[in-house]
């Protein structure tokens, strides 16, 4: 059997650093695999207090959505174009562009903004593009607040990883997670723990073929968008640990050297979620965070939130109970730098 089907990462998911200029530029992607086009693009400033900016090739470079926020889409404000190798920033937008600034642009690709309409299921509105291979769907619907819709994403297999947004209205930005079943949600834009809230996802486990909405958030009258992700051996992995309140914590097998990894504690209403990636942090201990529920800076050299990225996963380095208090549960979302072995049978090296 194959270690993994994505040799390198890179082709899927990269991060790229760059300073704004306040003004517009062109960002070309430095991804090992060659040209990086993206299809999700997420950008936030380092070193200044300003929001976050979600950006998909289905919604268009003109349609910013803010991930510490509940705010409606916000159209012409901060655009980017989507390039071959990267993106331009067209305008001096703070959350895009600030000018003299550390920026960072966390990116995924799925299929060059080409979507169908072809849908297993039954919202209205659709519109889906897909990459098996990397397991993710970016898919926008019109919501009609009644329960029981169902979104086909087109995985093949059932996700594990989905967020929902509308687009229409100021709501949160409702995830599910597999390790929390589906009675319960969790909001990207707040600290709040994980609830049971059965409008969000029918308390319906989505399947191979849909994602099942709720009459509350999840399906909101009007615009939305969800993203779905399954899990791919090498590449991503989303799952759970439970914490020790020991420096020497917990340590999470992913099966491949993190690039990019969230964090977020289900048992407590008052931590906020943690991004960390290898380019921030190139080196362990990896200590350079931002915080996708806050439009704060980054916090560079923490002596708080310490991990280590290891050849096949990460390992936690501090008892601070935004990630590691004792029994309770958290949650993560990781995706790869490299396979632990590759299709070849090479492992990789440590950090």
């Amino acid at each position: 059997m194959a270690y993994t089907t994505i040799d390198d990462p890179s082709a899927y998911f990269h991060t790229q650093l760059f300073t704004g200029n306040g003004s517009t530029q062109s960002i070309t992607n430095d991804a090992n695999a060659g040209d990086f086009k993206p299809d999700w693009l997420w950008i936030k400033s380092r070193g200044t207090t300003h929001g976050h900016a979600v950006f998909d090739s289905n919604r268009g470079g003109n349609a910013r959505l803010a991930s510490e926020g509940t705010q409606a889409e916000r159209t012409n404000e901060g655009n980017v174009t989507f390039q071959t190798d990267g993106f331009n920033v067209t305008s001096s937008h703070p959350t895009t562009n600030n000018n003299s600034t550390n920026m960072v642009a966390w990116q995924w690709k799925v299929n060059g903004g080409t979507t169908t309409s072809s849908n297993d299921g039954d919202m209205s509105g659709y519109a889906r593009q897909t990459n098996t291979t990397a397991g993710f769907s970016i898919i926008t619907y019109t919501g009609d607040n009644t329960g029981g819709g169902t979104v086909g994403h087109g995985l093949g297999a059932a996700p594990e990883w989905v967020i929902a947004k509308s687009r229409a209205a100021a709501k949160p930005w409702q995830c599910y997670h597999k390790a929390l079943g589906n009675t319960k949600s969790i909001d990207l834009d707040n600290t709040t723990g994980a609830s049971t809230n059965s409008a969000s996802w029918g308390n319906t486990t989505p399947s191979s073929t849909v994602v099942t909405v709720g009459n509350g958030d999840t399906n909101h009258t009007g615009n939305m968008v969800m993203y779905a992700w399954k899990p791919i051996q090498g590449f991503s992995k989303f799952g759970k640990y439970t914490g020790n309140g020991n420096a020497n914590g917990p340590r999470a097998y992913t099966g491949f050297k993190p690039a990019f990894l969230i964090i977020k504690n289900t048992s407590d209403g008052n931590d906020e979620w943690i991004v960390w990636d290898n380019k921030r942090s190139p080196s362990n201990a990896v200590n350079d965070y931002l915080g996708p529920s806050s439009d704060a800076a980054e916090n560079a050299d923490s002596d708080w939130a310490i991990v280590d990225f290891l050849s096949n996963g990460f390992k936690i380095r501090s008892s601070d109970i935004s990630y590691n208090q004792d029994t309770h549960v958290y949650i993560y979302i990781a995706f790869a730098e490299s396979p632990f072995v590759s299709s070849e049978g090479v492992p990789t090296t440590a950090r």
